[in-house]
């Protein structure tokens, strides 16, 4: 992250932390169990990687680091009961792959509409897809704790992490 990382940025890297943190301590067979309809917690993980490599990679970068992902982990595909430490892997490295792209947005590239593999605009922004996999990250994520708590865990996380510190507002420049 640089100085003028944009801020929406910022707050995917802190709601990317806080599922990291709903999912720390998980065992493998505990994150390969699937409590339907909801799909196992090492499936989330594969799944937010595809968004980030659909997204992220593909649309902002032209690149398709894992296909894999993109066969397995797709919206409304299959349910699946992956290795965790796998999914984690693959997640690790398309974030790693996204981060420099990301850090380079700007407000006016946000604002600019990806380019559908056709060659023809799609029909949203850069910045609306960004918004839609905080958001998709804060749906799985409290997916996530509903697992852990059907599966007995207890001493889960009760609220939001740090934000004050780590993803405090920051406004936009003009």
């Amino acid at each position: 992250m640089t100085a003028t990382t944009h801020p929406l940025v910022r707050q995917l890297r802190f709601t990317r932390s806080e599922f990291n943190r709903s999912i720390r301590g998980v065992t493998e067979p505990d994150a390969i169990r699937r409590i339907p309809p909801m799909n196992s917690l090492s499936w989330n993980v594969g799944h937010l990687a595809w968004q980030e490599q659909s997204y992220f990679l593909v649309y902002g970068q032209g690149q398709l680091a894992l296909p894999e992902i993109d066969r397995g982990f797709a919206s409304g595909g299959p349910p699946s009961t992956p290795a965790l430490a796998e999914m984690v892997a693959a997640w690790e490295t398309i974030t790693r792959a996204a981060d420099p792209w990301l850090d380079l947005l700007t407000k006016d590239a946000l604002q600019r509409h990806f380019t559908r593999s056709d060659g023809q605009p799609g029909r949203r922004t850069f910045g609306s897809l960004l918004l839609r996999v905080i958001y998709h990250y804060w749906y799985h994520l409290g997916e996530n704790m509903a697992i852990r708590q059907r599966l007995g865990h207890d001493r889960l996380p009760q609220f939001v992490g740090d934000i004050d510190e780590q993803a405090p507002y920051l406004p936009e420049d003009p």
